[in-house]
């Protein structure tokens, strides 16, 4: 914890003889900068954050009332305790500084041994709150290394096994996200795919996708077809969900030997299918019931047939919901349009230029949510397509045990 002689304290007052007095008493205790008008303290403030700010309201051009509020809004002093010292006595002033954003007001002329008591007691709240989320900080980030081991970043073994291009790609909006991914060898012809995106962010989603994904690499290698995956895990989801979290979940099967990719949606955004020749298209029409909400749901199988070079995109809401500084939203429309500038590419091209292209959307708005994005490219001829067969959505056949 920040010892309190460390602590820098920002003195803002007009009046030179008030700066005085506070420096006599406070300099040997703590650090101090000092602001005769509002200008001034918050350059300081910006320049060298404080831990405490001490504030006159009656000053020329910025009172302090405005200094405050500009304060709360400066991500430097979002949190910085402030602690009017003000000749305005009156209920109304009071009430008006801490509507502001003060933590303390103290009325002139006041006595130092209270100032320096006040003072002591905020940096000591500061300093406590600081550790606590310095501990925060700092488990949070062992979850994140925790949750993002889960998830599979090296496919060379799985590439040359099934003679695909993988890509994948996860970045929480938060320190640890609801956001997961998986690619399950779960037979020599027989290759799963899945996607999925946990209800709300933060640590509660996260836990909910450990289960999530745990349970859907167990069932990928039990269950041939994605739509018995699904509602088996559904039902898994659903039997215990004291907390009323929902998964979105995308799943596909694919059989390099022929070239079948069977999916099954479960309330997920839809795939984009970018054929090595045509116009991308949207993978599947029906978005299907999230799973975790109750049990016996059933769900819908769409069949593809790929063709060397086609290329299948999972992706979340992160992608199409992205906004921009101006509130724009990136939508599902540019997503197709700007996926068939990427046709053709690598597999980890396309996570790559899709991501690219949403953080250029976005620009400097904050992200709003998790964004994941997973491709699978058919590779050097392993797909066998029948001459002048395309790549194309098929009636779902019946379920395979």
């Amino acid at each position: 914890m920040k010892k309190l002689s460390d602590c820098r304290v920002l003195l803002v007052d007009d009046a030179k003889a008030n700066l005085d007095i506070l420096v006599e008493g406070l300099k040997s205790d703590h650090k101090l900068s000092l602001a005769l008008n509002g200008e001034m303290a918050l350059q300081a403030a910006a320049r060298n954050p404080p831990d405490l700010v001490l504030l006159d309201i009656v000053m020329p051009g910025l009172d302090g009332y405005e200094v405050c509020r500009r304060m709360r809004q400066m991500p430097q002093t979002a949190e910085v305790p402030i602690m009017f010292l003000s000749s305005l006595e009156e209920v109304q002033n009071k009430t008006r500084g801490f509507e502001a954003g003060a933590n303390d007001y103290l009325t002139k002329p006041f006595d130092l041994l209270e100032v320096k008591a006040r003072v002591r007691s905020l940096l000591k709240a500061k300093a406590y709150n600081d550790a606590v989320k310095e501990q925060i900080a700092g488990e949070l980030r062992v979850a994140r290394e925790i949750q993002m081991g889960m998830l599979p970043h090296d496919f060379a073994s799985v590439e040359a096994a099934y003679d695909v291009g993988l890509g994948a790609v996860l970045e929480p909006a938060r320190e640890v996200g609801g956001d997961l991914y998986g690619v399950c060898a779960a037979g020599q012809d027989r290759l799963v795919v899945f996607l999925g995106d946990v209800s709300g962010k933060g640590l509660p989603a996260s836990m909910f996708m450990v289960r999530a994904i745990t349970l859907a690499r167990l069932l990928s290698r039990q269950i041939l077809e994605p739509e018995l995956i699904l509602a088996r895990l559904n039902d898994e989801l659903a039997t215990d969900n004291p907390s009323g979290m929902f998964v979105t979940f995308l799943c596909g099967v694919y059989e390099p030997g022929s070239g079948r990719l069977a999916l099954a949606n479960a309330g997920h955004c839809r795939p984009v299918l970018l054929p090595a020749e045509g116009a991308p298209a949207w993978a599947v029409k029906d978005l299907g019931t999230a799973l975790g909400f109750e049990q016996n749901l059933t769900f819908e199988r769409t069949e593809l047939n790929l063709k060397r070079g086609d290329t299948l995109v999972f992706y979340t809401d992160g992608v199409t919901e992205a906004f921009n500084t101006s509130e724009e939203c990136y939508g599902s429309e540019r997503l197709l349009k700007e996926a068939a500038s990427l046709a053709g590419e690598p597999a980890k091209a396309v996570v790559a230029g899709l991501l690219e292209r949403v953080r250029a959307f976005a620009g400097q708005a904050p992200q709003s949510d998790d964004i994941a994005i997973l491709a699978l490219k058919t590779g050097r001829g392993a797909c066998v397509t029948l001459p002048g067969q395309p790549s194309q959505l098929q009636e779902p056949a019946s379920p395979r045990a």
